[in-house]
């Protein structure tokens, strides 16, 4: 005999797909958390629980395998957790042609697995989201915090819900000695209000930067940021797009110019993402400037694109400044130019030693001139202004 079928679900099952679901809408790019008010944010259970196969024979996706054993239609197997709108969408399919018993299996499977493999990360792997956009000529730089913490699983996730923003809203442009000033004095003040409390007197000591700026006040950011807590500064890609690291190149390496003589004032070319002519330089600090040059085979925007190219910059870096510095001294300014990713120009900020190093220089493309302008100065320990 065939046990009636009822609509009742065991407590131990509804608990299990709450569970497996993380309380989240598991119809396909859903994901709608279902035990709060996206409005008000108050307590409240919005899910629905969803039969795969429907729990009517003639619903449109009938009984399928369940037609020989209906008592099991409220089995774990064949239920989903939906918000209200969803349920209704898959079961206004009459025919089950739009959305399948296939086609929801799958994405209950997927959703469950995800679910199960983003939980599975160890607590230890804790991580500050940290955004910083600036105008860059007349682009504004917005940062989706969605693609940021994709890019940092499985090797970390969010220690907050929302991200710590630094960023300033302005108006002013990069061409401008108003902007600098006010860009510059912005991202001290909200890194010692919403960073340094958390590096101080935070449990979790990590931290990951996204950032879209131009590159003096990125450098600046690194310096801010120092090299003596964990950081992970992330690169925006163009193809694929986004901002997940890919693989790497087991030849690459930098090169290093070094120039004839010493006597002059000390530059630092950075070619990375496009070549820069010396005679740029020259126009800025005189004929006889000692001129230094990172760069790479075929200087290009897309090139930066591994974990290990920006450690090994990093590596090459702290070489050539100390090499910089015993050539010229530690009291000579060093003036730098750098046309490179932003995550290079947050980690060499990062190198900088805020004691011994040789105060900074930085200059920035005018796209109004085509020139180099002066822009930031960086010397000293910055935190303590």
């Amino acid at each position: 005999m065939v046990k009636e079928v009822t609509r009742h679900i065991k407590h131990r099952v509804e608990r299990e797909l709450w569970a497996r679901a993380a309380g989240r809408c598991q119809f396909n790019g859903h994901n709608k958390i279902l035990y709060k008010s996206s409005l008000t944010q108050e307590s409240v259970n919005l899910a629905q629980n969803a039969h795969i196969y429907s729990f009517s024979e003639n619903g449109p996706r009938g009984w399928g395998p369940f037609v020989l054993k209906p008592d099991c239609l409220n089995d774990i197997s064949n239920l989903m957790l939906m918000c209200y709108d969803c349920h209704k969408k898959i079961d206004q399919d009459k025919e089950g042609s739009r959305y399948s018993a296939e086609l929801l299996i799958g994405w209950k499977n997927e959703h469950e697995q995800r679910v199960k493999i983003v939980t599975g990360i160890t607590p230890d792997k804790k991580s500050h989201v940290v955004l910083y956009g600036a105008n860059i000529g007349s682009e504004k730089s917005p940062i989706d915090y969605h693609s940021c913490i994709e890019a940092m699983f499985s090797n970390w996730y969010p220690a907050k819900e929302k991200p710590e923003i630094i960023s300033m809203v302005s108006e002013l442009k990069d061409r401008t000695k108003q902007y600098w000033q006010a860009e510059s004095e912005n991202l001290f003040k909200s890194f010692e209000r919403k960073i340094a409390p958390l590096i101080e007197h935070g449990e979790c000591k990590h931290f990951s930067v996204f950032a879209l700026a131009p590159q003096p006040l990125l450098i600046k950011l690194g310096a801010l940021l120092t090299d003596k807590i964990s950081v992970e500064s992330y690169q925006l890609h163009r193809e694929p797009k986004g901002w997940h690291w890919q693989d790497y190149e087991d030849d690459f390496d930098y090169i290093i110019h070094k120039p004839d003589s010493f006597e002059g004032p000390a530059a630092l070319i950075i070619s990375l993402s496009d070549n820069v002519s010396k005679d740029r330089i020259t126009r800025v600090l005189g004929e006889n400037a000692s001129i230094w040059e990172v760069t790479i085979v075929n200087p290009n925007n897309d090139f930066m694109q591994a974990k290990q190219q920006l450690s090994l910059f990093r590596k090459r870096m702290r070489s050539l400044i100390v090499d910089i510095k015993r050539e010229h001294g530690e009291a000579a300014p060093l003036h730098i130019f750098p046309v490179m990713p932003v995550s290079c120009a947050i980690e060499l900020g990062r190198i900088r030693m805020p004691k011994v190093d040789m105060p900074w220089l930085i200059y920035d493309h005018d796209i109004a001139t085509q020139e180099f302008i002066k822009t930031l100065e960086i010397q000293g320990d910055l935190h303590e202004r």
